[in-house]
């Protein structure tokens, strides 16, 4: 069975200050940020994944590289956040659990081959870095029996920050797109969790990566971070 992978990529990116979608912004070593992602992604799942891209902001540069993926727009894609572009995806999405990618996350290779055994097991899951712990960044804490209890960037004492991987299962899906959908417009979808978790006792596991390279590009010095480990 395949592995479906969202891929969100609507937003138009303006701390960057790119003239392109963010995540095609050009990596030290030649690719785009989109096509490391896809290239990290035949690494761990082979020929057995479907990647579908949420897309927005000046779309036909993405669908034009990707023409082996499917599209989703979001027609709101300067109005609302990444909540909506993920309602989307999974109202689209076949049945079954779902990976979810931000399009703007460059990261070491072994991040989802150390995934793949919760989403074989379709468990739900948030990857996490504990090395950091930014006040810009979403946070989490865990609950008594280690399940990810808080999420979001308000999150005081936090244990780690979510680096932008996820999974949901197959069982924790609809609850999910419930909660999507009544989420504010400019929510990050990490709200919809949070209050998947309140509300409908989603259990999402906390998977520690900090071992390994993660970086969300946000700022200029975030891809000249990111950049250092493509270095010739």
């Amino acid at each position: 069975m395949s592995t479906q992978v969202i891929i969100l990529a609507a937003g138009m990116g303006t701390r960057l200050a790119r003239p392109l979608p963010k995540p095609l912004t050009e990596l030290r070593d030649g690719r785009s940020i989109m096509k490391q992602q896809m290239d990290n992604l035949s690494l761990a799942f082979g020929e057995k994944f479907r990647a579908m891209i949420v897309v927005g902001f000046k779309l036909e540069s993405i669908i034009e590289r990707f023409p082996e993926a499917t599209f989703v727009y979001n027609e709101l894609y300067d109005q609302t956040n990444t909540s909506k572009s993920l309602l989307k995806a999974l109202r689209a999405s076949n049945d079954g659990g779902a990976l979810w990618l931000n399009g703007d996350v460059v990261f070491d290779p072994e991040v989802l081959r150390r995934a793949l055994g919760l989403v074989e097991s379709d468990q739900s899951f948030v990857v996490v870095n504990t090395s950091r712990v930014s006040d810009e960044e979403v946070k989490y804490t865990l609950s008594e029996d280690g399940y990810i209890d808080q999420l979001s960037k308000k999150v005081e004492n936090g244990l780690g920050e979510a680096v932008g991987i996820n999974y949901v299962s197959s069982s924790d899906k609809q609850a999910l797109i419930n909660r999507l959908a009544e989420v504010d417009d400019q929510d990050y979808f990490e709200r919809g969790i949070e209050v998947g978790i309140e509300s409908d006792g989603l259990r999402f596991r906390a998977l520690d990566i900090s071992d390994l390279y993660a970086v969300e590009v946000d700022f200029a010095e975030d891809l000249e971070r990111a950049n250092e480990h493509f270095k010739s």
